[in-house]
């Protein structure tokens, strides 16, 4: 194992069966005639790190995968693209997910977290990294929340995704990252008060809330701010894994000594560009593209 990684990933990766569907809700039938069906990498844990290793950053993912053909999916996906990687064997099986995606990119995704209650990840997966990690991205997997009392004071960040504010799973994740990052898909009006509810309970130094094509708010000790989404370079083809490739960026930046509003835009370009490709994680950003469209 090599020591001093920028960025180790823990938890979540997975693999993506994606359909792309005439239409998003889908109106029952019995049966829709659509394009090829394909398995992908997928997963938010496979998309940071890969989001992170296209960026030139010295990533690690640890996980728990099945010995299934999708583990081996994932195995060889890491190896072929020379990313470092963990696993220790979930007998139950590696998680998947069914990705509907419409015609305008908008995806439904219907995720099997494969989850045993008190699974955890062995510590010598990852211990010696992330002692020696500049950084540590903590994916929400049940057993990734027991990591925290080995992390120590280092950055760590978490994306708790379309959390409501509520749901006890997520608390964990909120309260034990420095970083943390949400979507508002779930907040609706509580936005402003969940956001701060977590900078104001937990660990937290900054909590960076997605929304979209609107973009996202930042709340820090400098106050609430928002910044816009950056221009799309193409048409919208598959809006999965945008909410990853936008951690990339701002991670990216962050480790490249960028203050965390000049991050921002990196990791807005970052999100942009997934929009644009297939698949959640087949295509993300590499740094002279990304250095190029941020100016």
């Amino acid at each position: 194992m090599n020591s001093g990684h920028d960025v180790v990933v823990i938890g979540g990766t997975g693999v993506d069966t994606t359909a792309y569907v005439p239409s998003l809700p889908l109106p029952y039938a019995d049966t829709y005639a659509v394009p090829p069906v394909v398995d992908r990498i997928g997963n938010t844990g496979s998309g940071v790190a890969l989001g992170c290793h296209a960026l030139g950053l010295r990533v690690r993912l640890v996980d728990l995968i099945g010995d299934d053909p999708q583990g081996r999916f994932i195995r060889a996906h890491f190896e072929a693209r020379g990313v470092e990687a963990g696993w220790a064997l979930a007998p139950q099986g590696t998680r998947r997910s069914i990705l509907l995606v419409g015609p305008d990119g908008r995806r439904t995704s219907l995720f099997d977290p494969r989850a045993v209650a008190g699974e955890r990840l062995p510590r010598e997966l990852y211990l010696d990294a992330v002692r020696a990690a500049r950084h540590v991205h903590v994916s929400i997997t049940d057993f990734s929340r027991h990591v925290y009392p080995d992390l120590g004071p280092g950055s760590v960040s978490t994306d708790l995704h379309d959390w409501d504010g509520e749901n006890d799973h997520h608390r964990d994740f909120a309260y034990s990252s420095d970083l943390v990052f949400l979507s508002a898909t779930a907040l609706g009006p509580r936005r402003d008060e969940v956001m701060r509810d977590i900078l104001a309970r937990g660990r937290a130094r900054a909590v960076v809330c997605t929304e979209g094509a609107e973009g996202c708010h930042v709340l820090d000790e400098n106050g609430l701010r928002g910044f816009p989404a950056a221009p799309l370079p193409g048409p919208v083809v598959d809006s999965n894994g945008a909410g990853d490739a936008f951690v990339s960026g701002v991670l990216y930046g962050l480790l490249s000594g960028r203050s965390l509003d000049d991050s921002i835009p990196l990791g807005a370009h970052a999100g942009a560009h997934a929009c644009t490709s297939e698949g959640t994680h087949e295509n993300p950003i590499g740094e002279p593209d990304l250095l190029d469209r941020a100016g």
